[in-house]
């Protein structure tokens, strides 16, 4: 796919290392307003008043509003490509992959919450082609960690019945869920956090330990004895009178 044009529009050669960190000062600004105020409320001179320069001089950095979200977007991106490059170069097992990658991706989420925000609730702001691609980069690592789980399935480590989309798509929304209720002043660090959901991620997709499935209770039988009952007998046919 042709790169966007709402990509990162001032040229990169020739650009020195302060007028770069000024440009991701800007984009990192921006994603703060763009969270408080929301996307569609947030203003060009919005930004240019919170970095401190002029409305004039910020297009120096940029092309538009959408350039700007483009950029924090592209951001997430970048660091999820990362993520997913670290977990490529372990020498080990899939599943030792798996938790790998599922506790990095957390701990991001968790260090960059901000961000997080805005990617899951402004990117439709995004108009059709910079949308598209966004979304093209997107399946990158969705197709990662979903070849990752059926490689650790043929192993042997993950349960074989899994289907392994729906599992790398279960496992998303529980990795990317933590950036609603994270806070930094909670109990919890980022690591402690990344470990026990990557934990309870490889526990839940090796299934039962033996190889032997649990048999499924009775729906009646189950509600009888979360109630601490007798299951019962099914309701006969109401007459018309009541």
């Amino acid at each position: 796919m042709r790169k966007s044009e709402n990509a990162r529009s001032a040229p990169e050669a020739g650009r020195t290392a302060s007028s770069k960190k000024r440009t991701q000062d800007i984009i990192d600004t921006a994603a703060e307003i763009f969270h408080e105020q929301g996307y569609s409320e947030t203003s060009v001179h919005d930004i240019a008043e919170a970095v401190g320069i002029l409305k004039g001089s910020l297009y120096y950095y940029i092309r538009s509003k959408e350039d700007l979200l483009f950029q924090v977007l592209s951001d997430v991106h970048d660091a999820f490509k990362g993520i997913v490059e670290r977990t490529r170069a372990i020498d080990g097992p899939a599943v030792e992959r798996l938790h790998y990658y599922v506790r990095e991706h957390v701990i991001f989420n968790t260090q960059n919450v901000t961000k997080m925000a805005v990617f899951y609730h402004d990117y439709r702001a995004l108009s059709e082609e910079p949308l598209a691609e966004i979304v093209e980069r997107r399946r990158f690592y969705e197709d990662y960690l979903r070849d990752l789980i059926r490689e650790a399935q043929e192993e042997g480590s993950v349960n074989r019945d899994l289907d392994p989309k729906l599992a790398a798509f279960t496992l998303f929304g529980m990795m990317n869920w933590v950036y609603h209720w994270y806070s930094p002043a909670g109990v919890w660090t980022p690591d402690q956090i990344g470990e026990q959901v990557a934990s309870m991620a490889i526990d839940g997709l090796a299934g039962p330990r033996g190889g032997a499935k649990p048999k499924a209770a009775a729906p009646a039988k189950a509600a009888a004895a979360a109630a601490g009952g007798r299951p019962r007998r099914r309701a006969t046919k109401a007459s018309p009178a009541g």
